[in-house]
């Protein structure tokens, strides 16, 4: 008799396998609003005020872990607001989050925190003298920025930014914990209704392994396009 049953596994990957599409949404979603959130801030990043409230933003993001931020969003944040509105206005309802909002609006966080600095590094990067060569042509700071900074930025910095997606698929499996049945919740339920923990895992992680080996190669030869370009 095998010690490894991965026979009994068959009836359960058409449900393990569901799962890929809420890791890859998580990813996706998160992905497209922490990038815009990460140029936002780097944007407002030289300004005096605001300049000071994007760094504590970037810090406490770069300096706490995930799966707080995820509890605080979760379970934290809509009692709190529910507290203010009942005190401000007399609301008398409860405010809550679902499982799959609360992990959007955490990864869009906390990914935000990282993308702006990959951003700031990749600014950095630009040439002083194209921008000083926009400049003599009368062109914009708004333009200069959106037409000049921002696309070298971004060539500077895409494998730093596909690292940090790649990083984002795999730190969503942390969603587990507040029930949102992502590829690792569901290996979870599996494990416990049929007391196989070395078959579903295996599974899960070669999914995961074949997610990243997919992102990776597809980063490989965008980045060869970018350079060639």
């Amino acid at each position: 008799m095998s010690i490894f049953d991965f026979s009994r596994l068959t009836q359960w990957i058409p449900y393990l396998t569901q799962g890929v599409m809420i890791t890859l949404s998580l990813a996706f979603f998160s992905t497209i609003l922490g990038v815009v959130l990460g140029i936002l801030i780097n944007t407002i990043s030289k300004r005096p005020i605001l300049g000071r409230l994007a760094f504590a933003y970037v810090d406490i993001f770069r300096g706490t872990p995930v799966i707080l931020q995820l509890s605080l969003v979760y379970f934290a944040l809509p009692r709190i607001l529910t507290l203010v509105l009942q005190s401000s206005f007399g609301f008398t309802g409860n405010l809550s989050i679902s499982a799959y909002g609360a992990a959007i609006i955490t990864f869009s966080l906390n990914s935000s925190a990282y993308v702006s600095e990959i951003i700031r590094s990749g600014v950095n990067g630009v040439d002083p003298g194209e921008i000083e060569a926009a400049k003599a042509l009368g062109v914009s700071k708004f333009h200069i920025y959106k037409d000049i900074i921002l696309p070298i930025a971004f060539k500077n910095s895409f494998p730093a930014l596909m690292n940090e997606i790649i990083m984002l698929v795999k730190e969503s499996s942390i969603v587990s914990i507040i029930g949102l049945q992502d590829l690792m919740r569901r290996q979870q339920i599996v494990s416990s209704q049929t007391y196989m923990y070395f078959e579903p895992l295996m599974y899960v992680g070669l999914i995961y392994y074949i997610i990243v080996k997919i992102m990776s190669y597809s980063a490989k030869r965008i980045e060869r396009w970018l350079a060639h370009d």
